[in-house]
């Protein structure tokens, strides 16, 4: 049991730490301090839906269809280029800069369509999530699947609330405009590698 909750954790890890559309709304928010526990649980539930359903056999199913593999990568690396050329633009106006919560005021609708969107309306985290996660778990022998899953949804769990919760802890750094060009500008960079590299795979 225990290995098979170590494998799904350390397999998360790998795919959901890396700097991605997802991570950097988290952050963000986290540095506004605004509505982080409603971003973070949001975050949190729609990986713990992907995963399971990846798991219950949505993943390998995609895997075998060519066509679906071809649209969510296509689709991923249109995202990711249009995520990397707006944190690139974002990285050179005003309103990137700011950190302060009343600078940005976000109702809890808005919050919720926001960390929808960063989430769901990118194909890369399919591919991550339900393609990747969900065939791997999906060949664990007997039980050992779910138990992956678990595990792949602790590590979700820890990360979500690690990045908002902790993020409060930057915020003297991001008090600095250069800071904010700096993330938008590292943000955009790996977005358009990510989106290179998921184009040309």
């Amino acid at each position: 049991m225990l290995t098979f909750i170590l494998k799904g954790m350390g397999m998360s890890a790998g795919l959901i730490m890396a700097i991605g559309s997802q991570n950097a709304h988290v952050l963000r928010m986290g540095l506004r301090r605004q509505h982080v526990g409603l971003t973070v649980v949001i975050c949190i539930a729609c990986e713990i839906l992907l995963i399971l359903a990846g798991v219950a056999g949505v993943g390998g199913a995609i895997n075998s269809q060519p066509f679906l593999l071809a649209l969510a990568r296509w689709g991923g690396a249109a995202f990711l280029l249009w995520y990397g050329l707006r944190s690139l633009r974002a990285a050179f106006q005003q309103q990137s800069l700011v950190t302060a919560a009343g600078d940005l005021n976000l109702t809890a609708g808005k919050a919720v369509l926001a960390v929808l969107g960063a989430t769901l309306l990118n194909p890369h985290t399919y591919l991550d999530t339900v393609v990747l996660l969900g065939a791997i778990g999906g060949q664990q022998p007997g039980d050992g699947k779910y138990w992956f899953a678990l595990g792949a949804v602790l590590n979700a769990t820890i990360w979500f609330a690690a990045l908002g919760f902790g993020a409060r802890l930057l915020a003297p750094l991001f008090a600095r405009p250069v800071a904010w060009r700096v993330m938008d500008t590292l943000i955009g960079v790996v977005m358009l590698l990510l989106a290179a590299n998921l184009a040309l795979a």
